[in-house]
């Protein structure tokens, strides 16, 4: 499967934007974000979203994501899978302060959110992410060069029986906006390969080349 940006389609068209097969910039629009009921009670489902769609099942998608102008707290862009308001995933860098930012993952399964999140820099100002699915199980990783990547997280989500849709993201939660750079887009064979250990449950099994 070849990434074709003519395929992108938005979930909330922003007012700010433009996109060539080798280059996507996002202007964010104040208060726009993804975040489904947990811990904080509240429900945001406003944040644009480009995605193409496919029912490929074993595949990777590498993105380059860039954000110096990301200077107010959760700032944020990165790569999203979003199949509706109460499933998908994200991973980005979110802007805290002039210390440090966070780079982390949420993953949503039927309306309610996870964060799973590290500190880094606030030097930092790009970062290449690769999701990678194997049926209804998704890698997400990162790397700072394009080259070496380091495992985010591994998640299930439950919704993603057949066509999913992913893609970049970006937005800013609070008073704020900012411009984001997606470049380096290319879509693949899987490269999160299969497991080599431990044998699956008998009862659980369901192959997976």
């Amino acid at each position: 499967m070849k990434f074709d940006a003519s395929n992108l389609k938005w979930t909330r068209e922003p007012q700010d934007y433009t996109i060539s097969q080798d280059k996507i910039e996002i202007v964010t629009k104040p208060h726009t974000d993804l975040w489904q009921r947990t811990y904080y009670h509240f429900r945001n489902d406003n944040a644009p979203v480009l995605q193409i769609s496919t029912r490929e099942q074993f595949f990777s998608f590498t993105v380059k994501t860039e954000f110096s102008e990301s200077s107010h707290r959760f700032d944020q862009c990165g790569v999203v899978l979003y199949l509706n308001s109460e499933n998908w995933l994200k991973a980005s860098i979110e802007y805290e302060n002039e210390h440090f930012q966070h780079l982390g993952s949420v993953v949503t399964n039927h309306g309610y959110s996870d964060w799973a999140i590290t500190e880094i820099p606030a030097t930092v100002k790009f970062m290449w992410y690769r999701l990678s699915r194997r049926e209804d199980d998704f890698c997400i990783e990162c790397s700072e060069d394009g080259k070496t990547f380091h495992q985010m997280r591994i998640c299930h989500m439950a919704e993603a029986r057949d066509e999913i849709r992913f893609g970049v993201y970006a937005c800013s939660p609070e008073d704020s906006s900012f411009r984001a750079l997606f470049t380096n887009m290319e879509v693949t064979g899987c490269k999160w390969m299969a497991h080599d250990g431990q044998a699956p449950d008998e009862n659980l099994w369901v192959k997976k080349s």
